[in-house]
Parts: structure tokens; sequence; C-alpha cells
């Protein structure tokens, strides 16, 4: 297995596996699978190349089997926070390590850039297993949003978890 940040060149591999996330974990993302399966080649290339933002992804033997993006906040006084966003491990590999390894590689990036204190997320308050695993690498809740999504007339509410350095 290897983790590594995505480029350009992983975009079709990328997309493949968000769109999956958002078809099978409709709850898990502000995205929709009707919004982004509309979106062309190219708008997975230029997330990929966007120089405020890192996908890390996971492969074994070639395939992308999870990812997590961190964004980097770019105005001046939330530069010393970054957020992270669009966590997703393919179902079929769920249980064996993938997403801690990934998040773990993420906290590491994160330590190495300069001026970075803290890294925020926010994860489906119904979410147990995500919110463990988030919990177990030091996360803390510090509130809830109440609300947060809205799938067709269901509401769903979001924790909003923070580590500090």
């Amino acid at each position: 297995m290897e983790i590594k940040v995505l480029e350009k060149k992983d975009a079709d591999r990328y997309k493949k596996l968000r769109l999956e996330a958002l078809k099978l974990c409709p709850e898990a993302f502000a995205s929709s699978y009707e919004e982004e399966k509309e979106f062309t080649l190219e708008t997975f290339e230029n997330r990929l190349s966007n120089s405020h933002s890192y996908t890390l992804g996971t492969f074994e033997n070639g395939e992308l089997l999870g990812v997590v993006t961190l964004q980097l906040e770019q105005k001046a006084k939330l530069k010393h926070r970054i957020t992270i966003f669009a966590m997703y491990v393919a179902v079929e590999k769920r249980g064996k390590g993938l997403a801690k390894k990934l998040l773990k590689e993420a906290i590491i990036k994160s330590k190495q850039m300069v001026g970075i204190e803290a890294i925020y997320l926010t994860v489906g308050a119904a979410n147990q297993p995500a919110k463990n695993l988030y919990k177990s690498l030091g996360f803390a809740t510090y509130g809830i949003d109440k609300k947060a999504l809205k799938i067709d007339n269901y509401y769903l509410d979001e924790e909003l978890m923070v580590l500090y350095f």
C-alpha cells in the first residue's frame, strides 16, 4: 500500500472514487452525486492541481482505494489552520485500517506545513465509526451544526471537530 499526494494524472481514478463516494454515502458530503457526475475530467484535474489543497490517496496495485483532502485557508487571520474534507475509503476496503493510515498521513503533512496549528473537520453527527476514528487520533468536538445538510426533505446534523498541535 502506498499513500501519496494525488496529481493531475490521477484525475480519472479520483473521479471514479469520488463519484462512488457521493453515490454510496450521500449523507457524508455536502456535494451530491447528481451535481458532480456532470463534471468533466478537467474539473477533477483542476481540483488536484489547486495550490491551496492537497488530496492524499491510498493505492494498492495501482488502484485508488481511499482519499482525504486538506484545504489551506487563504485569509490572513485563518492561515494557522487547515481543514480536512472529502474523506472516503472504498466500501470493500473498510475495516482494514486504511482510513486511519490516511488520516495519520494527513496529520503528519499538516504538521510539516509552516504556521499550521490546528486541523478542522466536520463529520455526520450520526456517523459513529468516523467520529470514533477521529477521536482516536486526538480530534475533539467543539460544536454541532444543526440541520447542516438537507437531502430531499431530511435534515442531518454535523459535528465540528478540531485537533490542535
